[in-house]
């Protein structure tokens, strides 16, 4: 064999070689992650943000549709927390109203609250761990929307509904795993998350929240675990 034919012979093996590569180069579909922080609640006891934080954890399942879209389920145990106002401390004495019948008055509440929403993703880069594509980066940052629903009160016998709405940041640091950071906001269609006789709508306390409506938040950093490859591609099946 000449030498150029050892040469073509050699630069088809690479290129199949090559080829081989790339094509088993598939991204994972699917992802599990476990994440915690901080939350915080905005509404007619509290006037700022990040005021009185309490701790958040949980866990969520994600699917990407592709490098850019993807569809999460998630769920939260959150506590929140604020200031009971003077005037409503005044009304409850004037009332004869006591906390949970202790013969204290209260200066604080505090919530329980567990939350499962469902939100679709944008990603701002393509994301993922390609050295073929450059336009395909190992971190994000992103946004999302979606909807959601709250069970909190006596015994999580209330329910409220939310819209969930924020922003974050991804950074794929390995094959199958990641970092993510998200400031989630809930917008919620109830005004009574406070649980205390004497908050909520009964002295018409809007604070500063032009809504009439009660949010709350978490700030929140997870660890995630990718799974199942996409399905190979047949090049040869329209042959």
């Amino acid at each position: 064999m000449c030498v150029r034919a050892k040469h073509m012979v050699l630069v088809l093996l690479c290129v199949m070689v090559a080829s081989g590569v790339k094509a088993d180069d598939r991204p994972y579909l699917c992802e599990i992650g476990a994440q915690g922080g901080i939350g915080y609640y905005a509404g007619d006891a509290t006037e700022h943000i990040f005021q009185h934080v309490r701790e958040t954890f949980g866990g969520h399942f994600r699917y990407k549709f592709d490098e850019r879209w993807a569809l999460q389920v998630k769920g939260l145990y959150h506590r929140i927390q604020g200031n009971v106002p003077q005037n409503v401390q005044q009304k409850l004495i004037e009332e004869g109203k006591y906390y949970e019948g202790d013969g204290v008055m209260p200066t604080k509440w505090v919530t329980k609250m567990v939350n499962v929403d469902v939100m679709g993703e944008f990603n701002f880069f393509r994301l993922g761990l390609d050295s073929y594509d450059r336009r395909v980066k190992c971190y994000s940052p992103y946004i999302f929307l979606g909807i959601g629903m709250s069970l909190y009160g006596n015994k999580y016998r209330k329910v409220a509904a939310y819209f969930p709405v924020g922003i974050g940041f991804k950074w794929k640091f390995a094959p199958q795993w990641g970092l993510n950071v998200a400031w989630q906001h809930n917008i919620y269609f109830a005004d009574d998350l406070e649980q205390i006789e004497g908050l909520g709508n009964t002295y018409k306390m809007n604070g500063s929240n032009i809504m009439n409506c009660d949010v709350t938040s978490q700030l929140t950093l997870g660890i995630v675990f990718e799974f199942g490859k996409a399905k190979k591609i047949c090049r040869h099946c329209e042959m």
